[in-house]
């Protein structure tokens, strides 16, 4: 199932859709969504987020293995250094390794100062350049502290997130590198907006890998998509979000739009992001379409 993903990453076209397990003890009715829209025909496997925002959710690690149960497809499960340290990682990938959760995405995760529940303090032992670490002696059949285990785990399969757009851009080349460096298979990138900024991001993963790393097997990149249907939605990225670029012609675009009125907003945002997509497949077939559990539009997008 997984040598599958990876060899679509690597070789031909490749599309994940993100899931955002819900602030419920029931993962069940997301599933339910995706089945009836018949989503999983679509894509060639999913992702599920880890408490996005520190706000509570449903675990990332059970809601993948929910999801591959159901249809039989690889799911990349999120894991955040914010809410674990290195005994709870390990603990944590050991029991999903048996399970059969084993493509896992690396974040550092967002500030614990922005979490719903009462004085939340975050672990934070180190960034996801140490989760990916941990990847890497697991793959070697043993534990961080080098002790080999008794049953070695299955391969695991190690995902990294990185900025779409900076302004000096030779700091995202070495955030890239950094991915690289610690065993990333795939990089997926905060949402592009411009097949230009997709273009340069391809290039300095380019220039990562030949200046850092050209004795590792090189990394792909995945262009992350995120559908804009509302202008405030655009302004709000554009703004507050670090690391994301919305051009200025999208955002007149909508402002011009929303004039209208609310369907005509929806329209023109849904037709950029659909021309968005479209492009993206055509430059470089690796995406991760993020749509906030609205699979109607994700639907939509991908049919």
């Amino acid at each position: 199932m997984f040598e599958k993903l990876i060899d679509k990453l690597n070789n031909t076209s490749y599309i994940t859709l993100e899931t955002t397990p819900g602030h419920s003890a029931s993962f069940s009715q997301t599933i339910d969504t995706i089945e009836q829209l018949e989503l999983d025909k679509l894509v060639d496997g999913f992702s599920t987020t880890d408490n996005p925002l520190a706000k509570l959710k449903y675990n990332a690690l059970f809601a993948a293995r929910l999801l591959q149960e159901r249809f039989d497809k690889p799911v990349i499960a999120t894991m955040s250094m914010r809410d674990r340290n290195k005994i709870a990682l390990q603990s944590d990938l050991l029991g999903a390794n048996e399970i059969d959760v084993r493509a896992i995405l690396a974040l550092t995760g967002d500030p614990a100062t922005m979490s719903d529940q009462p004085h939340t303090k975050g672990v934070f032992e180190s960034d996801s350049s140490l989760l990916l670490d941990i990847i890497s002696a697991f793959n070697a059949g043993m534990d961080y502290a080098g002790k080999p285990f008794k049953v070695a785990p299955q391969p695991l399969y190690p995902f990294a997130v990185v900025n779409s757009y900076a302004k000096n851009p030779k700091t995202l080349q070495k955030k890239i590198q950094k991915k690289i460096k610690h065993g990333a298979a795939g990089i997926i990138t905060q949402p592009v907006y411009d097949l230009e900024n997709a273009k340069l991001l391809l290039e300095l993963k380019e220039k990562a890998n030949s200046e850092c790393c050209p004795q590792k097997k090189e990394a792909e990149l995945v262009f992350g998509i995120f559908p804009i249907t509302k202008l405030r939605t655009a302004q709000f990225l554009s703004a507050h979000v670090p690391g994301i670029n919305v051009p200025g012609y999208w955002i007149e675009a909508l402002r011009d739009a929303n004039a209208k009125g609310s369907d005509e907003e929806y329209k023109v945002g849904f037709e950029l992001s659909k021309k968005l997509f479209e492009d993206l497949k055509e430059l470089h077939p690796k995406i991760h379409l993020m749509t906030a559990n609205q699979f109607q539009i994700a639907k939509d997008i991908l049919v």
